[in-house]
């Protein structure tokens, strides 16, 4: 009960307080959208580009791992793509839509506070390593599998520019890609700068929290009621006992157990529905997967967090 009160409640009741002004009409729609432009266009690519810029890659990019979450993630996306063709009956786009719900957790709005609320600043070093590819993966799968469903008998030439183009349009990887250069460049950043970005990094998580908090209101649940909590299971459930099982067989520290298991636990991302509205397919599911899970999420990360160490 502690985790849950003092973990978990603090973070969903910023979201509550962004969903809550929306819904009263304290904040309106157009703010929503300046929030989350400013936050996720702005603010977390600076936290991004600040955290791997100065992560030590050498003790921190464990390949051991990253394989074992991004095997969690690809078999949340198997089968989320499987059971939408197959249970579900939807088309290949649409299938690939919902497989990318299942594969996108949200590691950066709710992994990254709950577990530093959880173990503190310090154990958030291999959540920056997953974080740190996280988009260029999800969205490299995501598009490479979206590309192939939307051309199928086409020639592939043209699909790694395609891929390339898509993803480099994304604020968060840009950001990435920066951290990398810095950091593996020994390239010096001013005093002046880090200054300046760190009071940006400093309202990413609050500010970006609010408004998720808008823009769950906006996407209430409307159909589809089946599809939606297929895929808040396999996010919730399959996703990390997944990586749990691998962990044990891979012996990965306590840390990056802690690390691995909450980003996998994390319900599907802002970035689900991002993905879905830029194809124009499974928007529905995408938005309202994102708001039932985020909500679910109170209850299973509390239970993922009590089998923790």
């Amino acid at each position: 009960m502690a985790a849950l009160i003092d973990v978990i409640l603090p973070v969903f009741l910023v979201i509550g307080f962004g969903y809550l002004a929306v819904w009263k009409g304290y904040f309106n729609d157009s703010g929503v959208d300046g929030l989350m432009k400013f936050t996720q266009g702005f603010a977390i690519p600076c936290l991004l580009f600040r955290a791997i810029s100065t992560l030590d890659l050498g003790q921190n990019f464990d390949l051991t791992l990253l394989a074992t979450f991004y095997t969690g993630a690809l078999a949340g996306f198997t089968a989320g793509l499987l059971g939408a063709r197959f249970l579900f009956k939807r088309d290949w786009e649409d299938s690939v839509a919902i497989g990318f719900c299942c594969l996108f957790s949200n590691s950066l709005l709710l992994g990254l506070p709950i577990t530093e609320r959880a173990y503190g600043a310090s154990a958030l070093e291999a959540n920056y390593a997953i974080i740190a590819i996280h988009s260029p993966f999800c969205y490299g799968v995501g598009i490479t599998a979206m590309e192939i469903a939307r051309n199928r008998g086409g020639s592939i030439a043209a699909l790694p520019a395609k891929v390339l183009s898509a993803m480099f349009r994304n604020s968060l990887i840009l950001g990435i890609t920066l951290g990398f250069i810095v950091n593996l460049g020994g390239i010096p950043v001013p005093g002046v700068l880090t200054d300046a970005l760190d009071l940006m990094v400093r309202a990413a998580l609050p500010a970006a929290l609010f408004g998720l908090g808008g823009v769950l209101y906006r996407y209430r649940p409307e159909g589809d009621m089946r599809a939606i909590l297929y895929v808040v299971a396999v996010s919730l459930i399959l996703h990390p006992a997944v990586v749990w099982s691998i962990a044990q067989v891979n012996d990965l520290s306590i840390p990056q157990t802690r690390s691995a298991m909450l980003t996998a636990a994390m319900a599907p991302g802002i970035n689900a529905y991002v993905f879905a509205n830029m194809y124009g397919k499974a928007k529905r599911v995408a938005a309202s997967a994102v708001l039932v899970g985020t909500g679910a999420s109170i209850l299973t990360v509390w239970c993922w967090l009590a089998l923790l160490p």
